[in-house]
């Protein structure tokens, strides 16, 4: 695990700080109070946990690392790691349909969140990833980073400039420079502070309106979770 996972953070007081392993799920609350869209965790009913989880979807128009409506009923949260091989499934095989179904008809938005774990390689990749995206190819990146295979060539520099190559970047000498800018660290500090505050631990890990998944979970879990909240928002 690379030097820089460091232990959950304290959030604002009166915020409990969620916790979550792989397979097992025990999301209690969450989310700084101050948090402007989706309600507050200050105003959250105490039965449900979900409400502060929620309000940590961003929806913001121009977020280069989301795809659909910023005012979609149901907005899912993944924080990924491209060493992850758990992602990599998530990545082939149920995103693809997810934004089949759901994204194109305006139900769901998917916010990526980069949320590196496995050393200095993932965090490489996730600056890469967020490089890509200020070209406007952040999925195609993300395409290219999770395809079958991808991950056992590695992350070094080479193979980061390979990998925005086949996402169709277009100015590779600004995607270096992004790359290795402050920005993309920022920004990926951001991320991870964000993860590690509501005590996600491994990866892939997901929200959907606030309700946590953990793992690659089989197509259906996603469905049943995106057809729940798209009820509960009178959708």
């Amino acid at each position: 695990m690379s030097s820089s996972s460091r232990k959950p953070l304290l959030v604002s007081a009166g915020v409990a700080v969620a916790a979550l392993t792989l397979g097992v799920v025990s999301w209690q609350a969450t989310a700084p109070a101050d948090k402007p869209s989706g309600g507050s965790a200050a105003s959250a009913p105490r039965n449900d946990p979900a409400a502060g989880l929620k309000a940590l979807a961003r929806r913001e128009a121009g977020d280069k690392l989301a795809v659909g409506s910023a005012d979609a009923p149901v907005v899912l949260i993944e924080y990924s790691d491209f060493k992850c091989g758990y992602c990599g499934k998530f990545a082939r095989d149920t995103e693809p349909e997810l934004i089949e179904r759901y994204v194109h008809d305006g139900t769901l938005r998917i916010e990526w969140r980069n949320f590196p774990i496995f050393g200095a390689d993932s965090e490489a990749a996730a600056k890469a990833a967020w490089a890509a995206g200020q070209q406007d190819r952040f999925r195609q990146f993300h395409e290219a980073a999770y395809a079958d295979g991808a991950k056992e060539k590695g992350f070094g520099e080479a193979r980061l400039l390979e990998l925005a190559r086949q996402a169709g970047v277009p100015d590779l000498e600004r995607f270096k420079k992004d790359m290795a800018g402050e920005q993309a660290a920022a920004a990926l500090r951001k991320d991870q502070d964000e993860g590690y505050a509501i005590g996600v631990t491994s990866t892939p890990s997901f929200l959907v309106n606030g309700r946590p998944i953990a793992g690659a979970q089989p197509i259906g879990a996603f469905t049943a979770a995106i057809a729940q909240a798209r009820a509960a928002a009178g959708k």
